[in-house]
């Protein structure tokens, strides 16, 4: 006859928080950035209504806050993605 230990459902062993700096603030980062450009397109554009920047200066500001909003959108989106997915999830 062998006897083997009966060992307790117990709860899992916590598991310790991933706090890092770099990935928790990312995402603020780039908003703040996409920001930024948007406030330097705006600038260019006030420059040039007031005939004291080019026209050349204001396009390739837009563009670069066209394309940071592009960057900022695209990375929400996937985040809410990526949230629903492990919301979808069945535990």
């Amino acid at each position: 006859m062998r006897v083997d230990v009966l060992v307790p459902d117990g709860p899992a062993a916590p598991v310790a928080a991933r706090n890092d700096a770099s990935s928790t603030n990312a995402f603020a980062r780039l908003v703040d950035a996409a920001g930024a450009v948007l406030d330097r397109a705006d600038a260019a554009e006030r420059a040039f209504a007031a005939h004291r920047g080019g026209l050349q200066e204001m396009v390739v500001e837009r563009a670069r806050a066209d394309i940071a909003l592009q960057i900022a959108a695209t990375a929400a989106q996937r985040t809410a993605q990526s949230v629903a997915t492990l919301l979808g999830m069945q535990l």
